[in-house]
């Protein structure tokens, strides 16, 4: 055991730290198909490309990243909704990667996820009491049925629904009272913890603040864990004890929700960090803004060392293209062990000893494709946007 604990990256929870759900090395490929009779693999689409994170019982860990970054998936392969290509997802001891059949069935009672779009994860065709009933008829806690009718009455006083709804059916409700239903349904089953998919995104601002602060409400009675997937800054500020911030596959930075949004350290954090407006027009007007050029890489054709080094304003001849940074406690005054960044270069930017620089891009045919010798010429995946940093200063 000691062998294992020595392993893992200075400033990650350890096993005394109580911790809930504990992620090594996850990997998620899908392949690329060709061929009209004959299918044949000629390229992976690394949508989660090795991700190491641990969440503690009774902890909110927020997820954020752009589009397309492997937020989503990443939770999915942690119910195992995907199934992981690699690492292992150790959840209350039990390593759930390696679970098939009847026993993940039952594991899955204590892992439940809250989906990003309400309408289309409830069955339109079923009533309120049979959407909630579901669950606790699989896990064998419907077998009273009094007990179990005063227990979905239960659920919906807990979301803020009346009891009334039961008999209603999906169509019935509005966008945050169906959210609401997805949240009740996913509390029917008693779980320990919650992967929330973008809670909110599809809600409207009003509505967001009502879903939040119930969730933090459910969070304080039933002693939940939450994960919660999302791309507004502002809410994962909210809500989050520990924030992760995903980059093409990967995390590139972690740390409390204070302490991230006090003092950003990746490039690609303070970037995000720059687009959220200030309230205050003074501050807004002086405060730096980093543009980032260019769109997001393809996952197919991911760039050669950091993932970050096609789009980074400081990014440097050496090690950037070469060589895949890993996440590690920083050496910087006043920043504590808990922020990690995957930046080879993090000190020196934060001292200002490596200047920002212009980042171009150069437009490419999107119908070309990158091919790999090893695959005898065979298609792996399309690239997106090349860029190349130049000598002069912001």
């Amino acid at each position: 055991m000691a062998t294992e604990t020595e392993s893992r990256p200075a400033g990650s929870p350890a096993d005394g730290d109580d911790v809930l759900l504990r992620v090594e090395g996850v990997k998620v490929h899908f392949p690329i198909k060709r061929g009209v009779i004959f299918d044949k693999t000629v390229g992976y689409v690394y949508a989660v490309d090795g991700v190491d994170l641990a969440i503690r019982r009774g902890e909110t860990y927020g997820l954020v990243g752009e589009s397309g970054c492997g937020k989503s998936t990443l939770g999915r392969a942690i119910l195992k909704l995907e199934p992981p290509t690699a690492g292992s997802v150790h959840f209350d001891g039990v390593d759930v990667a390696s679970l098939q059949g009847e026993e993940l069935r039952r594991k899955r009672r204590e892992m439940q996820m809250v989906f990003q779009d309400p309408l289309s994860s409830l069955d339109p065709r079923q009533s309120v009491e049979s959407l909630l009933l579901e669950g606790m008829k699989a896990h064998g806690l419907a077998k009273d049925q009094a007990a179990a009718t005063r227990r979905l009455r239960e659920l919906l006083t807990a979301v803020g629904l009346p009891a009334k709804s039961l008999s209603k059916y999906p169509h019935e409700f509005s966008g945050g009272q169906r959210q609401r239903i997805g949240i009740a349904r996913a509390l029917s089953v008693d779980p320990k913890l919650i992967v929330a998919d973008e809670p909110v995104s599809a809600l409207d601002v009003s509505v967001q603040a009502q879903v939040i602060n119930l969730l933090e409400e459910l969070q304080d009675t039933f002693g939940l864990t939450y994960l919660v997937v999302a791309h507004d800054l502002a809410v994962v500020k909210h809500i989050s004890d520990r924030v992760g911030v995903m980059y093409l596959g990967a995390l590139v930075e972690e740390a409390g929700a204070d302490d991230l949004y006090a003092a950003p350290l990746h490039p690609y954090t303070r970037a995000l960090m720059s687009a959220v407006p200030v309230p205050d027009p003074v501050i807004e007007d002086r405060r730096e803004r980093i543009l980032l050029t260019g769109d997001l890489p393809s996952p197919a054709n991911p760039p050669s060392g950091c993932r970050f080094h096609t789009r980074c304003p400081w990014r440097q001849p050496t090690r950037c293209d070469t060589d895949r940074p890993e996440l590690r406690t920083v050496q910087i005054e006043g920043i504590p062990a808990t922020h990690r960044v995957a930046c080879h270069y993090v000190e020196d930017i934060a001292s200002g000893a490596i200047a920002a620089h212009r980042v171009s891009a150069e437009a490419v045919d999107p119908t070309l494709v990158q091919s790999d010798p090893s695959l005898d010429g065979s298609l792996i995946g399309p690239s997106s946007i090349g860029e190349a940093t130049s000598a002069d200063p912001l």
